[in-house]
């Protein structure tokens, strides 16, 4: 069964509100194994929803309108779904006494506009509202169906996963066409999205028009690129097992071609794999940023439990606050040399284990003859320092943002280069 998703609303295509209603359909889709190709944004204008409610018919099994159901004027999805199913709108009576209860639930007088949301296409069954006050609506199309669910998230979620979605598994049950689909995101950083498509053209190849197994990128700004691995099974243990395996694929070739890039799954940050490492190993950890301004510190204290491993940080903007507090050798502070001593300093001064630091140039002037987007990282592995130099693209804002993740996935790299050295 393919369901498309139509989202209602002009103010999703004048970028006024963002579709979220979509993206999280989506997901409950493919959790369940219910293949969804198109998703469609249309205006409040009749005749465009009309069409778009047709289109979606014409090249799937049903469809998910979101949005369009409120009691003003240009709530006109109701009529627009009549439309298409050739039937009139009936006024039900019951949901007229349903939505003016809502309404003196809370002290307040129904508007005669909420009667709008009494009325049901004929044939059409109705999912009851428990949230608010417009009532979503089921309606078979012969073999097809429309589904409408009001645009407020809370109230469509809730309506989605006690109706809709049930009535969705039942309809493939029936027609023999079940099946569990799984996602896994594996998260990656200091390669290009052209780098990783190049390392994984032949797997992708290999995979040719296999619907069983896919791979898909995805940009993510300063949060990396990411590979997002989809196994569609017959039962929930075969697409784990195929999601395992392919996930197994894809570490081992971009370890092979790219190096250590990996640094998570799914919902994983670089901070959380920097907790992991330091957790496991029993060390704390502290820093001092100059160029960054605190959004290391800010990150790391984002992971629950950061006070076991973290100790504390040092906001060291100023070159005084490097040479007095840091014990940083005067002279430039933009170098490697400064870096490494910053992460010694602030190890010293804290009381950590392990010291990161990092120093640079953000822009738009250079500093020490060093460039806008040069950064330099320090690492200091319990008395082991080392450090890396960085050339980060973007303005000011961006290369304070990539100086954080950049130097967090040193730190990472720093750490596991332990291990294998060992």
């Amino acid at each position: 069964m393919r369901v498309e998703v139509v989202a209602v609303g002009t103010e999703l295509l004048l970028g006024q509100i963002a579709d979220t209603n979509s993206q999280w359909i989506g997901e409950q889709l493919a959790a369940h194994g219910i293949p969804s190709y198109f998703h469609q944004h249309v205006g409040d204008n009749h005749e465009r929803i009309v069409l778009a409610l047709r289109t979606a018919l014409a090249r799937g099994d049903a469809v998910i309108a979101c949005g369009g159901l409120g009691p003003t004027q240009d709530d006109i999805t109701r009529a627009a779904i009549a439309e298409v199913m050739n039937v009139p709108l009936e006024r039900h009576e019951e949901l007229v006494e349903s939505i003016r209860a809502a309404f003196a639930s809370r002290g307040r007088t129904m508007p005669e506009n909420n009667l709008l949301q009494a009325d049901v296409p004929r044939g059409a069954s109705i999912i009851p509202q428990v949230r608010g006050t417009a009532p979503g609506l089921i309606c078979p199309l012969g073999e097809k169906v429309v589904y409408a669910v009001p645009g407020v998230p809370y109230e469509m979620t809730e309506m989605f996963e006690r109706a809709i979605l049930p009535d969705l598994v039942e309809r493939e049950r029936r027609a023999g066409r079940q099946a569990v689909i799984r996602s896994r995101v594996v998260r990656t950083w200091g390669a290009s999205e052209s780098a990783l498509a190049e390392a994984l053209s032949g797997r992708i190849e290999e995979l040719g028009g296999d619907e069983r197994v896919t791979l898909a990128f995805l940009a993510s700004g300063i949060e990396g690129i990411k590979v997002r691995v989809t196994a569609r099974g017959d039962d929930a243990a075969h697409a784990e097992r195929l999601l395992a395996e392919e996930e197994t694929h894809v570490r081992r070739v971009l370890g092979e071609t790219l190096g250590d890039i990996v640094f998570g799954v799914d919902d994983e940050t670089m901070e959380d794999a920097i907790a992991g490492r330091l957790r496991g190993r029993g060390w704390t950890l502290a820093v001092a940023e100059s160029v960054t301004g605190g959004l290391i510190a800010s990150r790391l204290v984002n992971v629950a439990g950061a006070s076991e491993w973290f100790r504390g940080g040092v906001v060291s903007y100023a070159s005084e606050v490097k040479f007095d507090l840091l014990d940083v050798p005067r002279g430039p502070v933009v170098s490697a040399e400064a870096a490494e001593a910053m992460a010694r300093g602030v190890r010293r001064v804290i009381g950590a284990d392990v010291g990161l630091a990092v120093t640079g140039v953000a822009g738009p002037d250079e500093q020490d003859g060093q460039r806008p987007g040069t950064v330099f990282v320090g690492v200091d592995l319990r008395g082991v320092t080392s450090h890396a130099a960085l050339r980060l693209p973007g303005d000011r804002p961006r290369v304070r943002a990539y100086g954080a993740i950049s130097a967090l996935d040193v730190l990472r790299r720093a750490i596991d280069a332990t291990e294998s050295n060992a």
